[in-house]
């Protein structure tokens, strides 16, 4: 299937707390699949910059470390920060393979670059319809599951949230978890 257009699809965050232990169990026998979802529920990036770190990037990290990116849209500084969930995954993925340590965390299958976002999308995708969560899934799920759930489980202010989105308008954060609002939300950026 081409496509002629492309069209802005908004895409929803993971919920429910059972959904998102549904897809961890799912890919808990996928390592490189597995610690790419939990990178990026427990980070709030954007899978353009989770699928651009590299092994030397995150080599040796123990829980509670640190990680200092360049986002790629904008250029700025962000973290990834390595809690107990990512460390245990980051290991599990590392018993699996054996990085060289220029080589891409999130390495493709066809040559020596990274996976892309769009295959990220897919994935995300199929690990939704896998455990028949409907509705709209991709790549800024991932990020957008982070968001919900710091607002909502862990009482995040808004404001956090808006400067790890990097938000101008803070007055619409909703759109952060999958409502529209008119005029959307804008990045710094825009």
């Amino acid at each position: 299937m081409s496509r002629t257009n492309t069209t802005n699809l908004t895409v929803e965050p993971i919920r429910k707390a059972k959904d998102i232990k549904a897809i961890s169990r799912l890919l808990k026998s996928r390592p490189r699949d597995y610690l790419l979802w939990v990178m990026g529920i427990n980070n709030g990036l954007r899978a353009k910059d989770l699928i651009r770190i590299r092994y030397s990037q995150v080599e040796g990290a123990k829980p509670g470390a640190v990680i200092n990116i360049i986002e790629t849209k904008t250029g700025k500084n962000n973290v990834l920060v390595i809690n107990k969930a990512v460390h245990k995954a980051l290991q599990a993925y590392m018993a699996e393979i054996e990085p060289a340590p220029g080589d891409f965390l999130f390495k493709s299958r066809k040559g020596n670059s990274h996976i892309s976002s769009q295959s990220v999308g897919r994935m995300v995708r199929s690990w939704a319809s896998a455990i028949n969560l409907k509705g709209q899934y991709g790549a800024h799920t991932l990020r957008k599951t982070w968001g919900y759930f710091q607002r909502t489980q862990h009482g995040a202010g808004f404001e956090i949230l808006c400067k790890r989105y990097n938000l101008l308008i803070s007055s619409h954060y909703d759109a952060l978890f999958g409502h529209r609002r008119p005029g959307g939300v804008r990045t710094a950026d825009e």
